[in-house]
């Protein structure tokens, strides 16, 4: 049956209603209707998307999909290999036949052939990704009987990923030539446009500026709520389009502008782009993707968030593919994948907390995304853009969430042209509004978008100012002020996608496949109707679910592999540690084999994070920080890229604590219980899991401090196992003081306060805040004689040292912010000294606390044994040689000690000084100066003997190495002008704290030496020369120049 017989028959059926509705629309054909753009239909039947009194009209959408939808997706790709089943993990077997498959070349349609998966289970522990063009993984059902890839492992990636490389490199950039090019228009006008030609690609860049923004209302939501307000640049439209046709300099592009460029709110931009990276013409089919998960947990998280990734990709499909049990969702697109179809898939059963950025079903970022009898169950947001501005178009054609637990629309901001179209969300609604600060201030969340012959459990359709939304033929409760037409009645055609699609084509591609409205919907049947609809009522009418369970007889899949080459089992590699150096404390220096470790020590973002652009552009690198579904800086780092940064930044290590909280709700610093689980993102993972049990003060389930989150201890260990093959170093601080101390906001969401976990840890609740707003819990947090929260302390100490117990580049640390009291931190070596009696650490045991706490320590012959660093952070000499030393065990957090005493000012003399100190008092044990004002005086701290310290990368090859073997030249001192570091007759560092000849007794050690200038600032070698040993040797001072002198004996 074609789609003009479909219609003929619904015409049939509904001929009552239908009559009616072309009442309707001839009516309302009229010089009224251009207050607005409308869809009405000609007399001939046809739909007509009538234009306002500025050229815009309702955008044609059906130029989503895989290949706008002009084909069908491809039944005829080749099977060019067969996959058996594997028993044990079959991540690389599959990867090998993928691989062998991109090693073809493709056919005349740009395939290059199908890899077909055997029947039965196949555990992925990895990732499968498709990154050239052209190729298919094809199961052998996605029914029971079937081909299954069960996600294994605590990885949250997706199981498939089809991604390109994002290489995209923008060319030329146009002006446009009018100030007003309407929403609908196909057309352009640009200035000196005459380098653009048919094929090309462009992005029609449209910032959303501060004009814009004072229009909308988006400045902020009320309250102290400007900090989440739009902020000009913080989104841009960025429409990707292809150009069909140039003629002058009007350009024709492939698909219409889901928003209008008027140069009164901003000014546009056409930009050209090559992007030789971007994969296309491939899929996956055929098959059911389910993750493994803790069958004890309902809510667990600790498996695969997703089925399906795609981005840098266009023209891809998913077809005839059920997902089972995710926590993040079925299919993910990315804002660099468009033109993609996702059709007959079911999401079925997924496992997570019930809360946002979970269960995103089938979420889009993409352009010109089209998902087709698809359907969920027990949702999130089943049915979704996001992102930031997305342009469209987007479509949800014949798509059904059963029981949805929040909505479905736009979970970002500003996106425009989606179209949900003969769909169905049950339970939830449908929301086109204004989010104002949900979301961290998504605001209008959705323009220029429709609702058609579609039924929600509420739809609010709200138009904002500068655009439209519209509903024509919805069921529903309504709210908004957008345009409504035919609200309870059924219209013709039922689809508005393919009914636009056919009149662009003028014949379908590809069968339509909706499904049947049923029997006649009169309230006046005759007796005979009114019988024949009775009989006819004790037959189940089939549903959505189940017609896309039988897409595999409408729309068969061939799986002859006879033909096809067999891929044998291919076993996973073992990861392998390929850095056999480790690092060690030799001289009381923390050192490699290439000598002592330098440069500056990084931390963690605590609490900070947004997903916008602006922000995400100026993010940090983080280790347990979690955006589903996203990954790089600002995201989920990509561990191998953070440990690239510390290599190319000349940075020694990363200082790593837990998050202040979880979610950025909180970063109101507001102590109330949130009213829901729309918590956000980026998510800072805490080092506990939740337990699936209760309502914690961030509305997901309460933490169980005796189970640990698998995911962020995992991560860590993974980097340090990184960075140890680069000789970089994890701080790992196992506490976080900042949430016991100061703002009671700091405690509200924590995972040690009782409200928020299963456990018992004899802290108080409700929390004792202060003047209701601020917290002071050190004492009891700290107080191991009670025995609850004693045995907690225990078990979660150990587990810091056996997640890293064969990690040598790692630092155990008791706290970020320690100024607790010496109990607990005798409390905290008896614990590690207690586990190495018996267990192997070889992370090493960093001593950081308030100077009289870390004396104490030091002084106690017993507890310094445990000691291999020590960290010189909460405490330093003044200028005027006195000490700024806080007492621990005050209750007050650094910066709160910092308003009471005077704190003085360091500088290079009293940085040198405390450091030697310390490394002449415990010459075995390595010395750290992480002061605040440490990254200032890398050069005294080193020339003070301290490890990590903050000195520009020197290209020297013997610079480091020959550090390891130097000691204090005898009769210096922290106040002489020349501070000098020597291993004598091999090397010499001096660094010149003012002008002055330099004077080398090379006596007795004859032989050749290089002298080295160095500049301090950028560790430039500014002079290379030679002098000779066996004698007195003075370097004037005009042959220096710079502050560093550097003098090795040459082999």
């Amino acid at each position: 049956m074609n789609f003009i017989q479909l219609k003929k028959i619904v015409t049939k059926q509904d001929l009552l209603v239908l009559s009616c509705f072309v009442v309707f629309f001839s009516a309302n054909i009229s010089k009224a209707q251009n207050t607005f753009p409308d869809i009405t239909k000609s007399k001939d039947g046809k739909l007509e998307l009538t234009i306002d009194a500025k050229g815009n009209q309702i955008p044609d959408f059906s130029y989503a999909g895989y290949r706008v939808s002009s084909v069908a997706i491809a039944d005829d790709v080749a099977i060019k290999v067969f996959v058996p089943h594997v028993d044990g993990d079959a991540t690389k077997t599959i990867q090998s036949a993928i691989d062998y498959v991109a090693k073809l070349k493709a056919d005349k349609n740009g395939f290059k052939g199908t890899v077909l998966l055997d029947k039965g289970i196949f555990k992925v522990s990895g990732e499968i990704n498709i990154s050239e063009s052209g190729i298919v993984i094809r199961g052998s059902g996605s029914s029971n009987g079937g081909t299954t890839l069960l996600g294994t492992s605590i990885n949250r990636k997706a199981i498939v990923n089809i991604r390109g490389i994002n290489n995209q490199i923008f060319k030329e950039t146009f002006q446009l030539e009018t100030n007003y090019t309407p929403l609908g228009a196909t057309i352009l006008t640009v200035k000196n446009g005459t380098n653009l030609k048919k094929g090309d690609h462009i992005v029609i860049n449209t910032p959303i500026t501060k004009n814009w923004i004072d229009l909308l209302s988006m400045n902020d939501f009320g309250g102290e709520s400007g900090w989440i307000g739009w902020k000009a640049d913080d989104f841009v439209i960025r429409a990707d389009r292809e150009i069909t046709n140039v003629q002058g300099n009007k350009i024709t592009i492939d698909a219409p502008l889901t928003n209008a460029l008027d140069e009164e709110l901003s000014k546009s931009t056409v930009v050209s782009y090559v992007w030789s990276g971007r994969i296309n013409n491939s899929g996956v089919e055929n098959l059911t993707l389910k993750s493994d998960y803790d069958t004890t947990n309902p809510k667990d998280e600790q498996h695969r968030w997703t089925g399906i990734s795609i981005e840098n990709a266009e023209d891809i499909w998913v077809r005839q593919v059920n997902f089972e049990q995710f926590a993040g969702g079925a299919v993910s697109i990315l804002k660099t994948a468009k033109r993609i179809t996702v059709e007959d898939c079911l999401a079925l059963n997924p496992i997570s907390e019930i809360a946002s950025f979970r269960r995103n079903t089938f979420y889009t970022e993409g352009q010109q995304t089209l998902f087709q009898r698809c359907y969920s169950e027990f949702g999130y947001n089943d049915f979704v853009v996001g992102g930031y501005a997305t342009a469209g178009p987007n479509v949800f054609l014949q798509c059904e969430s059963h029981q949805s637990y929040s909505f479905s629309g736009s979970v970002g901001s500003w996106a425009t042209g989606i179209l949900f179209d003969v769909s169905l969300i049950d339970g939830n609604a449908i929301s086109f509004k204004n989010k104002e600060q949900d979301g961290r201030g998504l605001g209008w969340n959705v323009a220029n978008s429709v609702i058609w012959e579609t039924s929600a459990s509420k739809i609010e359709n709200y138009s904002p100012p500068t655009a439209n939304n519209w509903a024509f033929g919805v069921w529903a409760q309504w709210a908004g002020n957008g345009h409504w037409k035919d609200v309870n009645n059924h219209i013709s055609p039922r689809s508005l996608f393919y009914a636009l699609l056919e009149q662009r084509l003028g014949k379908l591609p590809m069968d339509a496949q909706i499904m049947d409205l049923g029997s006649e919907p009169s309230s006046s049947p005759t007796i005979e109707q009114a019988t024949a609809l009775t009989a006819e009522a004790y037959k189940l009418n089939e549903t959505l679910k189940e017609f896309i369970s039988k897409s595999s007889t409408r729309n068969p899949i061939a799986i002859d592999y006879a033909k096809a080459k067999r891929i044998e089992e291919a076993k996973l590699d073992a990861v392998t540690n390929t850095n056999t150096d480790k690092i060690t404390i030799t001289n009381g220096l923390l050192t490699t084999s290439k000598g002592v470790i330098t440069g500056e020590v990084v931390d963690v973002p605590w609490w900070r994070g947004s997903l916008r652009e602006s922000e995400i552009a100026k993010s940090r690198p983080h280790i347990t920080r979690f955006v589903p579904g996203h990954y790089g800086v600002g995201y989920t780092d990509n561990l191998e890229e953070t440990v690239n940064y510390l290599v190319e930044n000349n940075k020694s290590a990363i200082d790593h604590n837990y998050g202040l909280w979880y979610e950025q709700r909180m970063a109101d610093h507001e102590r109330i219980r949130r009213i829901d689980a729309d918590v956000w993102a980026p998510f800072y993972e805490q080092p506990f899991d939740r337990s699936g049990q209760g309502i914690a003060w961030d509305h997901l389930s309460k933490y169980d401090l005796t189970k640990y989150n698998a995911w962020y201890w995992k991560r860590l260990k993974t980097f340090a196992e990184l960075a140890g093959q680069k000789n970089k170093i994890l701080l790992n601080e196992a506490y976080f003081q900042h949430n016991i101390l100061e703002a009671g906001a700091h405690w509200a969401s924590s995972p040690w306060r009782p409200a928020n976990n299963i456990n018992t840890t004899g802290l108080p609740e409700p929390p004792p805040y202060a003047g209701d707003k601020r917290i002071f819990l050190a004492e009891q947090f700290y107080d191991v004689k009670n025995p609850d929260i004693r045995k907690l302390h225990v078990a979660f100490i150990e587990k810091n040292l056996e997640n890293f117990k064969d990690n040598a580049n790692v630092l155990q640390l008791t706290s970020a912010e320690y100024t607790g009291p010496l109990s607990f931190m005798q409390f905290w070596i008896d614990v590690i000294a207690n586990y190495e009696k018996t267990n192997q650490n070889e992370s090493k045991i960093a001593l950081s606390a308030t100077k009289d706490v870390q004396d104490a320590i030091l002084n106690d012959e017993a507890r310094a044994k445990t000691v291999d660093v020590i960290d010189i952070r909460y405490w330093y000499y003044k200028e005027d040689g006195t000490l700024y030393a806080p007492e621990g065990g005050k209750n007050l957090a650094p910066r709160q000690h910092a308003r009471k005493i005077k704190t003085g000012k360091e500088t290079d003399d009293q940085v040198y000084r405390a450091v030697r100190e310390y490394r002449e008092k415990y010459p075995e044990k390595a010395v750290l100066y992480s002061t605040m004002g440490a990254p200032r005086f890398g050069w005294p701290a080193l020339m003070g003997g301290a490890s990590l310290a903050n000195v520009p990368k020197i290209e020297l090859s013997a610079f480091h190495s020959a550090l390891a073997g130097m000691k204090f030249a005898e009769g210096t001192t922290f106040s002489d002008t020349l501070w000098r570091l020597e291993n004598k007759g091999k090397a010499y560092l001096f660094y010149l704290k003012n002008d002055q000849d330099v004077s080398i007794d090379l006596s007795n050690h004859k032989g050749t030496f290089e002298v080295c200038t160095i500049n301090a600032s950028n560790g430039t070698i500014t002079k290379k020369a030679n002098i000779s040993g066996g004698k007195q040797v003075v370097i004037p001072q005009d042959e220096i120049k710079e502050k560093v002198l550097f003098v090795v004996k040459k082999n």
